[in-house]
């Protein structure tokens, strides 16, 4: 019964209601969107790290990220590769040769860091065949086939077809070099990692720098479960201890840091859009208190438990709260749902994101948690805002308080 005298009492003044719903409906929308398109952006991110740049797991000798030397391979790392494959938890592994070396073009040069890999094992590994936006995937030339990214073909003033000379120290000291033609440019919307790498075959790059047959600068693991990464990672360390083994919060934890920092933040916004509603709601709440101080005098007047009035009251607020709340979360979800196909294109708003590894273009992704998290954030500000209002309305004397004009 006091759930539906409170809810009456909400809409004997409908234009005051109506304003504070509209206002806590329009917060909690842009809390709700943001949420979700913060987490897109964070998670766009972090699967362009992992899918396209680093994957799961790294394979290297122990002394090879100081400084890529091209002599500290792993001696038969083709056959650990295969060996690799076997485990129940890995669905692709693909050995690599890495070379720091120069590219040129006949208009500049630059330094890039060359990969050589299989090609069909790299596409178990990594998602590089699926950003190749011009050309294809070493399918076209035969010979000494390169693919680069889009950034480093603008700085090189290249195209498809383009030849371009690559220069390198091989295993035995001497400087080589040798020509490649662009059979693929490649988009990953990060111009950092498309200027600084290129890819080839692993035997075209193995001949070139003079390296013994079947080793490989880097071994990567893909897993077919992101939650088996910790575990996984520690079995290979076990197993291979003369080796250094690493997984991509190892590698790149800065992915992992961007995900969890943007986490907080989206909580972080809403409270305050919340705590911002709150103090608005307190203040219509005791508006309505002091505008009713005869009626709620003369409820207690006849019988009304103080305990009860206190109650209506903190039900008033609280269901004025949900109703908005609610309302909002629910427009919310529906425009994140509604751009989750298409996205949200920021190219002409946020010039320079790809400089950063960002897509200019965010689909926003709806979690669970967050949504139970945000509904749970509503109801607690509900509450907490109703307390001082109907407190305040328990210090009236009845008496005092039916004579009130």
């Amino acid at each position: 019964m006091i759930t539906s005298v409170a809810w009456r009492n909400i809409w004997r003044n409908p234009v005051r209601s109506g304003i504070i719903i509209t206002a806590i409906s329009i917060g909690m929308f842009a809390g709700v969107f943001s949420a979700t398109f913060t987490k897109g952006w964070m998670n766009q991110r972090l699967e362009a790290g992992v899918e396209t740049e680093t994957s799961h797991i790294q394979l290297h000798e122990p002394t090879y990220r100081e400084n890529y030397e091209i002599n500290q391979f792993i001696r038969q790392g083709v056959q650990l590769a295969d060996q690799l494959s076997a485990l129940p938890e890995v669905d692709g592994v693909s050995p690599r040769v890495t070379i720091q070396s120069m590219i040129a073009s006949a208009e500049t040069g630059t330094g890039v860091k060359i990969m050589g890999i299989i090609p069909e094992k790299e596409k178990q590994v990594t998602k590089l065949s699926q950003f190749v936006t011009e050309g294809d995937y070493f399918e076209s030339i035969s010979r000494n086939p390169i693919i680069i990214g889009k950034k480093l073909a603008e700085k090189l003033k290249i195209k498809l077809k383009s030849k371009v000379v690559i220069t390198l120290q091989d295993a035995d000291g001497n400087i080589t070099g040798g020509a490649f033609r662009v059979c693929g440019i490649f988009d990953l919307t990060n111009s950092m990692f498309e200027e600084a790498n290129v890819f080839v075959r692993y035997n075209d790059l193995a001949r070139l720098g003079m390296l013994p047959e079947g080793v490989a600068h880097e071994i990567i693991v893909h897993l077919n479960d992101q939650k088996n990464l910790e575990s996984v990672t520690q079995e290979l360390r076990t197993k291979y201890p003369e080796l250094e083994v690493m997984n991509w919060k190892e590698l790149t934890p800065e992915l992992g840091y961007l995900n969890e920092i943007g986490n907080l933040y989206t909580y972080i916004f809403v409270i305050i859009i919340l705590l911002s509603l709150g103090f608005g709601i307190i203040n219509t709440m005791l508006m309505v208190v002091m505008e009713r101080v005869k009626e709620l005098g003369m409820l207690m007047a006849i019988g009304m438990g103080r305990l009860r009035l206190f109650l209506m009251l903190m039900l008033e607020t609280t269901l004025l709260t949900l109703t908005g709340g609610l309302i909002g979360i629910v427009l919310g979800l529906g425009a994140s749902f509604a751009l989750q196909e298409k996205g949200i294109n920021l190219s002409n708003w946020a010039q320079g994101l790809e400089d950063f590894g960002y897509s200019a273009i965010i689909y926003p992704v709806v979690e669970t948690q967050m949504v139970l998290v945000i509904i749970l954030l509503v109801i607690l500000t509900g509450i907490i805002a109703s307390v001082y209002p109907a407190r305040k309305a328990l210090k009236y004397n009845p008496a005092e308080a039916i004579r009130t004009e």
